[in-house]
């Protein structure tokens, strides 16, 4: 019984700087995110509190779990799972290439539009990564399209989901910062948009500056009933938009009641198009079950670890130690910026959120920022941290279906212009913050 409380004899300061190196060695040993921050949860809790202490861990866990908004997240993991066993996407992108026309660098264009439309029905990046790496970097690489190009359009588009509702990051950190989720999608929708405009605008000016990267394609003019054809494509994916989006942003349900209709949606137009099976459904049911579940255990032991920090008082050693970097607010959001960028390179976007967020937000709120607009603007930090090397998980993920000599090496290089783009857009909403409608 000794051993109960004998941690605080450390007092803050060293008993984080404990925390903070156990934390470190426990990753680097391969030890998933969750387990260790529930095992040092424990170990803290112990040895700082002693056994009454385990029991206030265990109430902050319920209290995540048990939020109705969490429920949102298995459905919307859904939808990307059957978009990604139907042909939705494939036929998504056949349509689209009536928008790219004969430009230069239309097909490279086509695909950041269709990476925004999947954005707006899922909020999921990894199988929007998959789904453009399998039907529009082949076309482009067939078309003679610089392969860094094509790679960034691919990876970049495909990371649009973080930013655009219903996205996935909202959702988390609407839950771990007590912020309306639907305001965060209001307020992050033209954002994830301007992004989207930035990464067109790079596409254009380089193909325009450069002609040979991005070759027009020699195809014969589209007849009009092949048109009518490919327009079918689009439609049933945007009525999908249009429900999910159009009954949150009208009021009419909440984020959670709108991401069930989006599945339905879904469901319905696997059907319309012949697609639907019981072999389908239960495979996006099992690899929904496999998102969740890491989502829901990462959340549980970071829930449980800066529970146990709070009641250490850590949090407002944190606090104080942030307000004792500088007197002004906007060093100390740069400072925040430059430490979710560094953990980026490092930890998936969940285990950042919910370690970081109970800490910072309090912080922004303290310093007189909008916390709906410090959302936006982590969510934006997040869209770096899937390009980012070296851990980018956009860049793992285009490497399972790129072509063989196509290392991730190139694949990092080829993100480096659109990791710019990122940043620049960061930038603008510390410097704008108006753009989010805040």
């Amino acid at each position: 019984m000794e051993l109960f409380g004998s941690f605080q004899s450390l007092g803050i300061e060293a008993g984080t700087l404990v925390m903070f190196i156990a934390l470190i060695g426990l990753l680097i040993t391969g030890m998933p995110l969750a387990f260790v921050t529930l095992l040092v949860a424990l170990i803290f809790a112990l040895g700082w509190f002693g056994p009454m202490a385990v029991p206030l861990i265990t109430s902050r866990v319920y209290s995540f779990v048990s939020s109705f908004v969490f429920v949102s997240v298995p459905m919307f993991v859904l939808m990307a799972a059957i978009l990604d066993r139907s042909g939705i996407a494939r036929d998504l992108f056949d349509a689209m290439r009536l928008l790219g026309g004969r430009i230069r660098g239309g097909i490279a264009v086509q695909t950041i539009f269709v990476a925004v439309i999947l954005a707006a029905m899922s909020g999921i990046i990894g199988g929007e990564v998959v789904l453009l790496g399998l039907v529009a970097l082949p076309q482009m690489l067939r078309l003679g399209y610089d392969k860094h190009l094509a790679i960034g359009v691919v990876c970049a588009g495909g990371a649009l989901g973080t930013m655009i509702p219903p996205s996935i990051v909202l959702i988390i950190y609407g839950l771990a910062a007590n912020v309306s989720v639907g305001e965060l999608f209001t307020a992050s929708f033209f954002p994830g948009l301007m992004l989207a405009a930035f990464y067109v605008g790079y596409v254009l000016i380089r193909a325009y500056l450069n002609p040979s990267i991005a070759p027009i394609p020699d195809e014969t003019p589209v007849p009009l009933a092949k048109k009518m054809r490919l327009l079918k494509g689009l439609f049933l994916p945007l009525l999908v938009v249009v429900f999910v989006l159009g009954s949150i942003y009208g009021g009419i349900a909440s984020v959670t009641e709108a991401s069930a209709v989006g599945v339905l949606g879904v469901l319905i137009s696997t059907v319309l198009r012949g697609e639907f099976s019981f072999g389908l459904l239960k495979g996006a049911a099992m690899q929904t079950l496999q998102t969740v579940g890491m989502i829901v255990w990462i959340g549980i032991g970071a829930s449980a670890l800066i529970g146990v920090f709070n009641m250490m008082g850590g949090i407002k050693f944190v606090s104080s130690l942030l307000a004792g970097a500088s007197d002004d607010p906007l060093v100390i959001l740069l400072l925040m910026m430059l430490i979710l960028f560094v953990l980026g390179m490092f930890l998936d976007w969940v285990g950042i959120a919910l370690l970081t967020l109970p800490i910072f937000v309090p912080i922004i709120i303290q310093l007189g920022y909008d916390p709906v607009w410090f959302g936006v603007l982590f969510c934006m930090n997040m869209q770096v941290s899937f390009l980012s090397p070296p851990f980018g998980p956009a860049a793992f993920y285009l490497k399972s279906v790129a072509p063989p000599d196509i290392t991730l090496a190139t694949i990092f290089r080829s993100l480096l212009p659109f990791i710019g783009l990122q940043m620049l857009a960061v930038a603008m909403l510390i410097i704008f913050p108006g753009i989010t409608g805040r």
